[in-house]
């Protein structure tokens, strides 16, 4: 039987709760004053042996001082232990509710005899508590070991290390990487008078930190006061720490997916950005950043390597990774598609999604082994981060629409809007191309000619660059076929990153998506002619020549009396790979367990009610079935889940995400549908809610944007974007003299 606690508005009970339950005392005196600060008048007729045989008060009411842990499963009350702590006024809020346990009111004679009590109770469990301190402080004292003043000193020593370097990570200040101290003269390295730290360190030493400064002061002249090394091996435990910090909550919540980004430049090499997608223990969906993991090597190396760190390098179990979601366009997503294809062979349940962060029609372009596709990809995003670099070239932009679309304000407003946004990241970015062509053309065309002598050398080089581009007839094209073969997949991949009822009935309306790919296919030549026309007619618009790519003339050394027809050219080697890549990846990302998984989102209330909760879930459930701590009453639980929903209160509403449903105070009753919504929200197809929406990624965004590549360094960049995570240098310290033991001994 379970142990129910007697307070008033309390709803606790033993088998919910990690809470030690305590009885009624039997002494007649505290029973009576225990029943008196309960206030609950039903309790007053009942003898101290009936209260002591069947009520409990959980440990919530207790001040902590009054409770005493003697063991690791044992927790006791001390002798004097009053329950101080009560609710005695939520209830007022809902005054229609009925209340088993009746709150009795006191009258004013009686509410100063209980603060007369409580005062002294007060004064007790102060002396208590100060008793309780200095006995922990003694026992302590004589746990830990007597330290000689030199190792005394090392700790502080270590201590105000770590509180700088810390400090340099958060703070993004420049720190000398491998390259740097490489070319640095001996001299130099000695005494590293140019570094960030040792200014630090020189700072702390004049602020008044004697530690540092006796440590300075007994160093010999031609002695290292903190090598290069040191600071390393300083850098190396700041970072190993905090990403244990991160890596032990993943742990605590077991199941979690892979992000991985674009590769970044270091002084070492190309590194991939890895990132874990998980919920803590606080029910919040989080992405946070890991590690940059060498690309050095073949795809299946590379594969091997993710393995071996996730695992062994950092304790996790590939059992538990639902999700893994890949960055990449070009030979990247290439390489990146071949890794992901090696874990999931190995690991089924780790399915491949589109990230949240990418729209589907971007990530699908992205993917393209083509050239042409990938040309135009790179272009887009050059000539959208040109006009981001300066208001004025966004300017012209906004003059050469002005003087493109006269008479039609509508279409020039809306035209100038999108240009100002960051239109290559959105769903319908080849329409908004399309529609931009003419005014980018012309915008690029007068910047290059600078008449009035208003651009930099750069900035005319590069318009000139870009209109290169855009003036070529494969690249026109390209971006038209792009534009309608994707038109098919662009509202699909718009839910998929909207609300949680929008995903549902995404997933729920891909055989349509993948209908239409076939019969586009099946009618390749009719779509074709259309887009071709369309493709010529914006070319004619620019006053840009239909041809054959000169490149495909020269490796085929055709004849001149052969003629190659544009249109058939492109059906064949643009049309067609286009479409038959589309269809081909769509069914590969979105496999048959993702659709499972997706569908299951119907446990949201608010799917539910968009359903009139009428939903199937036990159809889909078994793909995670093994995942739930009982599976044997999951139908049982959904149904009782269901009609929880269904008969609520008309001021109740229904969760609307995943993050809502999981902060629900009744989601801890149905164990089943509370381990299922977690693992769902780990898949990285879905946004991320909350205040931790994408943080890590723009973090690690401002990183590079703001370090050159030689000033990267892999551990100040785990720190700086890891700067929320607490540090505890006590431990740090620790850590230290445990991977370095030689340094304590030295010292």
């Amino acid at each position: 039987m379970p142990n129910f606690c007697a307070a008033p508005n309390c709803t606790r009970k033993s088998t919910q709760s990690d809470l030690a339950f305590f009885r009624f005392p039997r002494d007649p005196e505290r029973c009576r004053l225990w029943v008196e600060n309960c206030r609950r008048a039903d309790l007053e007729e009942k003898t101290p042996d009936q209260l002591n045989k069947h009520y409990r008060l959980c440990a919530k009411h207790f001040e902590p001082a009054m409770i005493c842990k003697t063991s690791p499963y044992r927790t006791v009350l001390r002798d004097t232990a009053i329950p101080t702590i009560f609710d005695l006024t939520s209830h007022l809020s809902n005054p229609h509710s009925r209340h088993r346990k009746r709150i009795k009111v006191l009258t004013d004679e009686e509410v100063r005899k209980i603060k007369e009590r409580r005062l002294e109770s007060s004064i007790e469990q102060l002396l208590s508590k100060k008793d309780c301190d200095a006995q922990d402080d003694s026992e302590k004292a004589d746990a830990i070991p007597q330290l000689t003043p030199e190792q005394k000193d090392l700790r502080e020593f270590l201590r105000s290390s770590f509180e700088v370097m810390v400090l340099i990570g958060r703070q993004h200040f420049p720190f000398s990487n491998a390259r740097e101290d490489e070319m640095r003269s001996k001299e130099e390295e000695r005494h590293l008078t140019n570094s960030n730290f040792q200014a630090l360190i020189e700072n702390r030493i004049n602020a008044g930190d004697e530690y540092l400064r006796r440590r300075f002061e007994a160093a010999a002249v031609n002695e290292e006061y903190c090598s290069v090394i040191q600071q390393r091996q300083l850098l190396e435990v700041c970072e190993r720490f905090v990403r244990e910090e991160i890596l032990q909550q993943v742990r605590e919540c077991r199941f979690f997916s892979i992000i991985t980004g674009a590769l970044v430049k270091f002084p070492e090499g190309e590194h991939l950005p890895i990132f874990l997608r998980f919920v803590d223990q606080a029910n919040t969906l989080r992405e946070e950043f890991i590690e940059f993991l060498s690309f050095e090597g073949e795809e299946v190396t590379v594969a091997e390597r993710l393995e071996t760190q996730l695992t062994k390098g950092w304790g996790l179990s590939m059992e538990h990774c639902r999700g893994q979601a890949h960055v990449g366009s070009g030979i990247l997503g290439t390489k990146m598609k071949v890794i992901a294809g090696q874990l999931k062979e190995k690991y089924p349940m780790a399915v491949i999604t589109p990230t949240s962060t990418c729209a589907l029609n971007v990530h699908l372009a992205n993917g393209m082994p083509l050239t042409g596709v990938q040309d135009v990809m790179s272009i887009l995003k050059k000539t959208n981060a040109f006009f981001k670099a300066s208001p004025l070239l966004q300017s012209e932009l906004d003059n050469a629409i002005s003087i493109l679309c006269q008479g039609n304000i509508e279409k020039e407003n809306i035209l100038k809007e999108d240009s100002r946004s960051t239109w290559t990241d959105l769903h319908n970015v080849f329409e908004m191309a399309v529609d931009l062509m003419e005014a980018l053309l012309l915008c690029m065309d007068s910047i290059h000619d600078n008449e009035d002598l208003k651009w930099n050398d750069q900035i005319t080089s590069d318009a000139y660059a870009i209109a290169e581009a855009l003036a070529d007839f494969e690249f026109i094209v390209t971006l038209v076929i792009l534009k309608n073969a994707l038109s098919f997949t662009r509202a699909f991949g718009k839910n998929l990153q909207g609300e949680t009822i929008d995903v549902f009935f995404a997933a729920n309306s891909l055989t349509a998506v993948l209908h239409s790919l076939h019969e586009v296919l099946d009618n390749l030549e009719v779509y074709h002619e259309f887009w071709f026309e369309e493709a010529v007619s914006l070319a004619t618009a620019m006053e840009i020549p239909v041809k054959v790519p000169r490149l495909f003339l020269r490796k085929q050394q055709v004849l001149e009396t052969m003629e190659i027809q544009a249109e058939s050219f492109f059906k064949e080697y643009l049309t067609l790979p286009v479409m038959e890549y589309i269809t081909q990846e769509v069914k590969d990302v979105f496999s048959e367990n993702q659709l499972k998984a997706l569908k299951c989102l119907s446990l949201v209330p608010a799917v539910m009610g968009q359903m009139r909760f009428n939903t199937s879930e036990e159809t889909h459930a078994d793909i995670y079935r093994s995942d739930l701590p009982h599976p044997d009453t999951l139908p049982a639980e959904l149904h009782c889940w269901r009609i929880k929903w269904k008969h609520r209160g008309k001021e109740v509403s229904l969760p609307c995400t995943i993050h809502k449903t999981l902060q629900h105070s009744d989601v801890k009753f149905f164990p089943n549908v509370n381990a299922f919504l977690k693992i769902l929200a780990t898949l990285p197809v879905l946004k991320l809610d909350g205040n931790h929406c994408e943080t890590a990624q723009r973090r690690l965004q401002a990183y590079l944007t703001d370090t050159t590549v030689n000033q990267r360094c892999k551990n100040l960049a785990v720190l700086n974007i890891n700067y929320h995570i607490k540090t505890d240098l006590e431990e740090m310290v620790q850590c230290y003299l445990k991977t370095y033991p030689e340094e304590s001994e030295s010292d």
